[in-house]
């Protein structure tokens, strides 16, 4: 079960990767769809499972480390892991509903 530490740590992980913004699409990443899954152990440590909108995003290298760096500064945070998979792959139907009426797709 999870502690209320894990759970308000949490909660501010995910305000971290809200600050964080593919640099072709005006949306953050976890309204885009990139983060599908998030875990905080009792320690702590965040793992972060994520993909990019390709292979080739232009971000591939520097997002991950920007990530990594907001979420480290989270108080409470011991350790970060940030594993990119491409399976599934990223496709629209990921974005959230306020990330498609921002880019105005409803």
């Amino acid at each position: 079960m999870e502690t209320i530490n894990e759970t308000i740590i949490e909660a501010q992980v995910i305000e971290a990767l809200r600050s964080c913004f593919d640099p072709e699409i005006p949306v953050n990443i976890y309204e885009m769809g990139l983060v599908y899954d998030l875990k905080i152990s009792p320690e702590g440590a965040a793992t972060i499972q994520m993909t990019l909108t390709s292979p080739h995003c232009p971000a591939a290298q520097s997002l991950p480390a920007e990530i990594e760096a907001k979420v480290r500064a989270v108080p409470g945070v011991t350790d970060v892991k940030i594993d990119i998979v491409w399976d599934p792959p990223w496709d629209i139907s990921k974005m959230s509903e306020a990330a498609r009426l921002q880019l105005g797709m409803m």
